[in-house]
């Protein structure tokens, strides 16, 4: 079977930013095309003493999938719980949520390792708030990093699921990686996120949110 070479100057494809290279039935047979599955950047928010940090623009029908990346979310006060909740369509954060929670975990002294499913830090048709890490604490190199997805806010017809997953260090001196999971069980969209401590402010870190294309 001979082989065909290609010609360097046969390929007739420019690139461009946020675009990939697919094939196509043309006579070199390649085009430029969107790159799925690349993140863009919609909003970065600070927190300093702040009581919560609420999110309520950029979520809308532009994306399937919003990102939410926490680094170095660190409390005021010791030994509280970061959370979640949803507004959906009203001032409130207050949707509809069914959830599941699990942690795996182990303290400095590696005496006590785990996992575990925590059936009381889960919810089931309640409007208060998602806890998604427990006891951490407030020492100046304590703190939590994670990330939240949620899927398809705009979507009238679904629910709302959505995913976390973080780690952070607890005033006991342990690593906690935390996995929740639930859907707003609600059918109006999800258009603003709100995270909390459930006491005390959120003394500094950043969350960062992308939107999927």
């Amino acid at each position: 079977m001979a082989l065909n070479k290609l010609k360097f100057n046969s390929i007739n494809v420019t690139p461009a930013a946020s675009e990939a290279i697919r094939f196509n039935s043309g006579a070199n047979g390649l085009e430029t095309a969107s790159a799925g599955g690349s993140l863009t950047k919609i909003s970065t928010s600070t927190a300093s003493s702040s009581s919560t940090i609420d999110i309520t623009s950029g979520i809308d029908s532009t994306y399937k999938e919003y990102i939410f990346i926490f680094n170095n979310i660190h409390p005021a006060s010791d030994n509280v719980n970061f959370t979640v909740n949803f507004r959906d369509g009203s001032s409130a954060f207050d949707a509809t949520k069914t959830t599941t929670f699990f942690q795996a975990s182990n303290d400095e002294s590696a005496s006590n390792g785990s996992v575990n499913y925590e059936s009381g830090r889960d919810l089931a048709q309640s409007t208060g708030a998602q806890m998604l890490h427990s006891g951490v604490g407030d020492d100046s190199d304590q703190c939590i990093s994670g990330v939240l997805h949620l899927f398809d806010p705009s979507n009238t017809t679904f629910v709302k699921h959505f995913l976390y997953n973080g780690n952070n260090t607890h005033n006991s001196n342990a690593s906690i990686q935390q996995f929740v999971a639930g859907y707003c069980n609600v059918t109006a969209a999800i258009d603003g996120v709100q995270f909390a401590m459930s006491s005390g402010n959120i003394d500094s870190g950043t969350i960062t949110m992308y939107g999927v294309t």
